[in-house]
């Protein structure tokens, strides 16, 4: 069963979906069930994947790993979401752009996750 907020992805076409109301059934493409991206949480150095919440003064900044992460046209970040209080925010990224994105929001909780094109899917919580 697919939860909301839950990231799927066809291994066959590439196709991935974010869950906005779950239900019952099974997420399909391509003629197969979709994969959970589940979101790593520990990168094995902490340096390139695991989002880096800062609080600024109008809101959230989210830097991808302690060291930027590589932003070429064969590994890059392809999105940035903040979730803030249970709203969504999320800016969609390019190659040659910084692994970062600022977000306008108050919000007493929030987690930030990010999509690496190579190595999927990663998270961090305040």
């Amino acid at each position: 069963m697919a939860e909301r907020l839950e990231v799927y992805k066809c291994d066959l076409c590439g196709n991935i979906v974010e869950v906005m109301h779950g239900g019952g059934g099974t997420l399909v493409c391509c003629g197969e069930d979709m994969k959970l991206m589940v979101e790593g949480t520990v990168d094995a150095a902490r340096e390139k994947h695991v989002p880096v919440i800062e609080k600024t003064a109008t809101g959230y900044k989210v830097k991808v790993g302690a060291v930027a992460h590589p932003m070429i046209d064969t590994h890059w970040i392809e999105w940035i979401e903040l979730i803030a209080d249970g709203k969504v925010y999320r800016e969609y990224l390019n190659p040659g752009q910084a692994p970062e994105a600022e977000f306008c929001v108050q919000a007493s909780k929030v987690t930030a996750r990010e999509y690496c094109n190579l190595h999927g899917h990663w998270k961090t919580e305040n």
